[in-house]
């Protein structure tokens, strides 16, 4: 007899939140009280292996619920879908996806819906991985290059990224691969810290945790900058006094300023030697991110955490408006559109510095900055990837850093899943801590 395919069964969805506000983590000068948050979702199957397929998308809390919803609404595209034809060519789910006509509405390819696919995606190639036995870095940089380039849509960036040039950037890629995964598992991947530079920390806590992070390794810092003029130049002293000269402080404004404000503000915080101002105005304004960038180097500009598809980051390419790009693991349509991302930035000879803390954002982007030193880029000079010390003990397969540097995942997977305790336990409304919480709110009122 003949087996019966395995197919997707169940697509699970939940309502993760952490209450970060009550101690201003995160807090910067336009989001002053995140509660990080995750909505999150769990691809079963039938195979009877017990592997599944984690995914997520990050929000900082209200909306939270509507970002699961945008999940849900996916959820036809995927129950009977066979596992083996979805794990070997995950750039079908992504185009049946994407091309949902009624939900493409919704952006296109852009906010809730497009997040809702990426964390899709991104749970279809943690299954992948674990099915293949490996992280997912090391699937992506020993993949099959003419494989890979079938995974990206050229749709609106064949303009300044062809299909061949894909191609000829990951055969070149392979070169010297073997010596670099070598190095990777010895060395690991640098990493920079945004823990002491959250815009509601005292300066004493500011001082404590940047002269931690020298301590720890780290060459770079970053502030959260954008309130006020005065408080940020009092911070960015304090922060150069406690680590000296020769560790790089990066700034970010969160979006906070108008050109003139940015251009203005960023040339104030000079005399500190910033590395990059980051976000310095709205994320969709490409000519507004190339006039700062004249203006105001060489202080370099980054940006892209909130940059919502790879059609706005060819632009930022095109236009020259970026020194520093910066992928999000969670903010496009997963791994399939950030692998355009960074074909892209490979082929502009942009440096890319992932975006990482919030929920699980360390855990995810580590693989593809890792693909892209040992399939694209081939080095690690001037890219860093972000990370911030916040709740990677609630993952079966946290983080690990080491002298400043990420160490290489070696579980099998995207290093998605989380702690089946912690899902019960900050599950909203209705998971223990909420549910005690929003009790005990009920009996002050």
């Amino acid at each position: 007899m003949t087996a019966t395919p395995a197919r997707i069964v169940a697509v699970d969805t939940h309502d993760i939140r952490f209450p970060t506000s009550r101690e201003l983590d995160g807090s910067d000068a336009m989001n002053p009280d995140p509660d990080y948050s995750a909505a999150y979702v769990v691809l079963r199957t039938d195979s009877g292996d017990g592997l599944e397929g984690h995914g997520f998308s990050f929000t900082i809390g209200r909306g939270n619920d509507v970002q699961v919803a945008a999940i849900a609404a996916l959820r036809p595209h995927l129950l009977g879908r066979s596992v083996d034809e979805l794990c070997a060519d995950p750039g079908s789910l992504s185009r049946d996806l994407i091309g949902d006509s009624q939900l493409r509405w919704l952006g296109p390819e852009k906010g809730v819906m497009h997040m809702a696919v990426g964390a899709v995606v991104n749970a279809a190639w943690d299954l992948a991985a674990k099915r293949a036995g490996q992280p997912l870095w090391r699937l992506l940089a020993h993949a099959d290059p003419e494989w890979l380039v079938s995974q990206v849509d050229f749709r609106y960036i064949a303009d300044a990224l062809t299909p061949e040039d894909a191609l000829a950037l990951l055969r070149a890629g392979r070169a010297g691969l073997a010596e670099r995964e070598a190095d990777l598992r010895g060395r690991g991947y640098p990493g920079y810290t945004t823990s002491p530079g959250w815009l509601g920390y005292s300066d004493e806590k500011l001082t404590r945790l940047a002269k931690q992070a020298v301590s720890d390794g780290f060459t770079q810092i970053k502030l959260k900058v954008g309130a006020d003029l005065d408080d940020d130049l009092r911070r960015l002293r304090t922060a150069r006094a406690a680590v000296g000269d020769g560790v790089r402080i990066a700034v970010d404004a969160n979006q906070r300023w108008n050109i003139d404000e940015a251009i203005r503000w960023t040339s104030a915080l000079a005399e500190f030697d910033p590395y990059w101002i980051e976000e310095p105005t709205s994320p969709d304004d490409v000519l507004g991110h190339a006039a700062v960038r004249q203006a105001v180097a060489p202080v370099k500009v980054a940006t892209g955490e909130h940059v919502q598809n790879r059609i706005v980051f060819k632009q930022l390419l095109q236009a020259g408006a970026l020194d520093v790009l910066q992928i999000d693991a969670a903010r496009v349509g997963g791994v399939n559109e950030n692998l355009a991302i960074l074909l892209l930035a490979a082929k502009f000879g942009v440096p890319v510095c992932p975006h990482a803390g919030g929920v699980g954002l360390c855990e995810l982007v580590q693989h593809l900055a890792m693909f892209d030193y040992l399939a694209l880029s081939g080095t690690t000079e001037n890219r860093v990837i972000e990370y911030v010390d916040h709740l990677h003990d609630h993952f079966t397969d946290p983080v690990v850093l080491r002298d400043g540097h990420y160490t290489a995942p070696l579980a099998p997977g995207f290093s998605a899943a989380m702690r089946p305790e912690s899902l019960a336990e900050y599950r909203y409304p209705d998971g223990a801590f909420w549910a005690a919480d929003l009790a005990g709110a009920a009996e002050d009122a």
